[in-house]
């Protein structure tokens, strides 16, 4: 996923039995993020995705995991019309976004999809778990797979009450820090890396970001070609997979239309523009503390 996973459980015990519990459950935690990648990345040919890629026209019955991923990702295409699309892979691929993050070897996938494949040219059965891919094309699963990852990995931690998983920023915290109270999670001021804009104190939640200075992996608007005026989305939500995706379909909307989805979709959010304004949904965090 060409990011950096962190995992921290608070407490539970010093016993050596504790201790082996909780590394138990932390490497079952981390092996969700390798076993997601593994089905839902576009730039291994043997993935899952691929070899659904390579299967154009026919109803093929895939797992869980895969179809989990897509569906969410079409229900969000259709809820931006089509500005956000799981079927932007080969334009990313056009465009240069074909490079393996571990190796940075050039992947081409070798689709020939045409531009007017989009999100309704992917057919889902939730009864069978199948799917069909209408017409060539080539998914990318950038924008919900590692908040998919977040999810199951926090599921793998929930009997321990108080953790925190972090992978490249995007967070999941639950229960108590090592001090024993919320957790706090500073938000990165787009333009300097090293300042915080605010500092927010949040708990049992999952909180994602989407900026202009991340990879650009998914941040394609498929309606409109023009750059979002929006310089990052930090979004807060009971998943990490909704989270992720709400701040990436917001930051390619901008702010009029990217405000307009969150509030139906009612999450709390914190919109920067390219100007550096702040705006707020209803429901940011009140306990927040301005770094101005």
């Amino acid at each position: 996923m060409g990011t950096i996973v962190s995992v921290q459980v608070v407490g539970h015990g010093a016993s050596q039995r504790a201790r082996r519990e909780r590394q138990r459950g932390v490497d079952r935690a981390i092996g969700w993020f390798t076993h997601i990648e593994s089905v839902c990345t576009r730039f291994d040919a043997n993935s899952e995705l691929r070899q659904l890629s390579s299967r154009i026209g026919e109803t093929v019955a895939v797992s869980d995991v895969l179809f989990e991923a897509v569906q969410f990702a079409v229900a969000v295409a259709d809820a931006t019309d089509g500005a956000f699309d799981p079927t932007v892979g080969h334009r990313l691929e056009a465009r240069g976004f074909n490079r393996e993050h571990r190796t940075g070897a050039v992947v081409r996938s070798g689709v020939e999809a045409a531009d007017d494949v989009s999100f309704r040219d992917v057919v889902l059965n939730a009864n069978t778990r199948t799917i069909t891919l209408n017409k060539p094309l080539l998914l990318d699963l950038g924008a919900v797979a590692k908040g998919l990852a977040i999810d199951m990995a926090a599921r793998e931690l929930s009997a321990f009450a108080n953790f925190a998983i972090d992978a490249g920023g995007d967070l999941f915290l639950a229960g108590e820090n090592a001090d024993g109270g919320v957790w706090r999670v500073g938000i990165r001021d787009p333009r300097d890396s090293t300042q915080l804009l605010e500092t927010i104190c949040i708990t049992d939640t999952a909180v994602c970001t989407s900026g202009d200075y991340e990879r650009p992996g998914h941040m394609v608007n498929m309606r409109n070609a023009e750059a979002s005026r929006l310089a990052s989305v930090s979004v807060v939500a009971p998943s990490a997979m909704v989270a992720d995706a709400l701040a990436t379909a917001a930051f390619v909307l901008g702010p009029t239309d990217g405000v307009a989805l969150l509030k139906a979709h009612d999450v709390s959010a914190l919109l920067v523009t390219s100007g550096l304004e702040r705006i707020t949904t209803h429901g940011w965090p009140a306990d927040v503390r301005s770094h101005d």
